[in-house]
């Protein structure tokens, strides 16, 4: 039999999420369609360093499966936060170096749509918006190509204020915590048909978008892969925070 056994992290955020998936791949394969899928998804805080490695054995053991038989390894590549984006992409390489296998780098904001569609089919066309702290927000748009099997981007991962966030023009879910975080002051989430709080990223979406990408030969090399930032920085100066603060207070005025 032939297959895929593919390994996705993700350490973006507060969470360690890891997942093992095995798909048969042999010629009478339905559709080369998952059979198997393990996971972890451990709310780490900001140790998720020390979480991860064990995860990985821990699922491993689980499906009776050795390290060796990994074809790829997945990662969440951003945005997210910075020193999770670093973890997740280290470990990802360091695995890969070991096993010279392929990585897999795969957009947090597109791992929130696949979640969004595995939750609810009807969901093709997504916003993805995450709590980008200092009071902005990461933000992509995507539609689900049936044809294809695939989405497509129509708008890249971006950095904005809520208010700035682009809606669409036609029906679709939104997806991440941007929504509860924001409130009205993102006005997508008032227009949404959907609003999918838990659809945040996680290891079970992202390993199915990693492995589309997999077989359709998107994968660089070990000493290629890296973050997806968005950002270009971690902090506000202090101005910034003071003025974000007034903004807050004004519009809470009566």
């Amino acid at each position: 039999m032939t297959r895929t056994v593919l390994l996705a992290i993700d350490t973006s955020t507060e969470y360690c999420s890891v997942a093992l998936l095995c798909s048969d791949d042999s010629p009478g394969a339905q559709s080369g369609a998952p059979s198997r899928i393990w996971g972890r998804h451990d709310r780490t805080g900001a140790v998720s360093s020390a979480r991860v490695l064990p995860a990985v054995r821990e699922l491993f053991d689980e499906a009776g499966l050795a390290l060796a038989e990994c074809s790829a390894i997945a990662f969440g590549a951003g945005p997210g936060s910075f020193t999770g984006l670093r973890t997740a992409t280290g470990v990802a390489q360091g695995l890969a170096f070991a096993l010279g296998v392929p990585v897999v780098p795969v957009s947090t904001l597109l791992a929130c749509a696949e979640s969004a569609r595995m939750r609810d089919a009807a969901s093709t066309r997504v916003l993805a918006a995450l709590d980008a702290r200092m009071d902005e927000v990461y933000w992509a748009d995507y539609a689900w190509d049936a044809g294809e099997g695939e989405w497509k981007t129509l708008s890249r991962p971006a950095l904005a204020a809520p208010a700035a966030v682009v809606v669409p023009s036609e029906p679709f879910a939104l997806a991440g915590n941007a929504a509860a975080q924001f409130g009205e002051r993102l006005p997508a989430a008032a227009a949404a048909s959907v609003v999918d709080h838990d659809a945040v990223p996680h290891a079970v979406p992202l390993a199915y978008a990693a492995l589309r990408a997999y077989r359709g030969g998107r994968t660089v090399s070990a000493d290629q892969a890296a973050p997806e930032y968005v950002r270009d920085k971690v902090a506000q100066t202090t101005a910034e925070r003071l003025a974000a603060r007034a903004v807050r207070a004004g519009e809470s005025a009566p």
